[in-house]
């Protein structure tokens, strides 16, 4: 059975381009990796803001939002984040959504497919990086930034990449299998 690789879109936002980056990710994966691939949209999770009374390494959820989210969650096996950077920062709707859970997230590998200005999102992921340790994801080296992304997108609004970050997201499923493969035998059951 091939590994579960979960591709999260982080904005939420009216006219966000990270759904067209996701789903040419999604597909992309479908076809140049060794993973069962999900793509799943935080726009259409609608998680609130954090509100569940008791701290989520407890693993004791009481609204059915964070039930479902954690059961989505527990079944990847490593996960990529599509985001963009506002004001040097990762989406809100990433922190909220990382921040409800703690043991499903645990020894999973994570990367991040980033986008925005010059630095491609970079400064988000360097931030985002923080916050998944803190939950015990393990975050590799390769991620896929886009730098100027507009330019990728065609008269259709379809997100058409060259080469080079062809390339790179071919060595973030080559490295995400690799390190999904030495974590799954100590991640908690539960």
């Amino acid at each position: 059975m091939k590994p579960r690789l979960q591709i999260i879109v982080t904005p939420t936002r009216a006219g966000r381009v990270g759904r067209k980056l996701g789903d040419w990710l999604c597909s992309y994966a479908d076809s140049h990796s060794n993973f069962d691939v999900e793509l799943i949209d935080l726009a259409t999770i609608n998680l609130p803001l954090f509100d569940e009374p008791k701290h989520p390494r407890l693993h004791q959820y009481e609204h059915a939002h964070t039930k479902e989210w954690s059961k989505l969650i527990s079944k990847g096996d490593c996960y990529i984040f599509v985001m963009p950077e506002y004001d040097h920062l990762p989406p809100s709707s990433f922190v909220n959504a990382v921040t409800y859970l703690s043991n499903e997230w645990s020894y999973k590998a994570v990367s991040f497919m980033s986008y925005g200005g010059i630095s491609g999102g970079l400064r988000a992921v360097e931030t985002a990086r923080l916050m998944v340790n803190a939950v015990r994801m393990v975050p590799i080296l390769e991620t896929l930034p886009i730098p100027q992304y507009t330019q990728y997108i065609d008269e259709n609004g379809n997100f058409r990449p060259n080469s080079t970050i062809e390339g790179g997201a071919q060595a973030v499923f080559d490295e995400l299998f690799k390190v999904n493969n030495g974590l799954k035998n100590i991640r908690p059951k539960f």
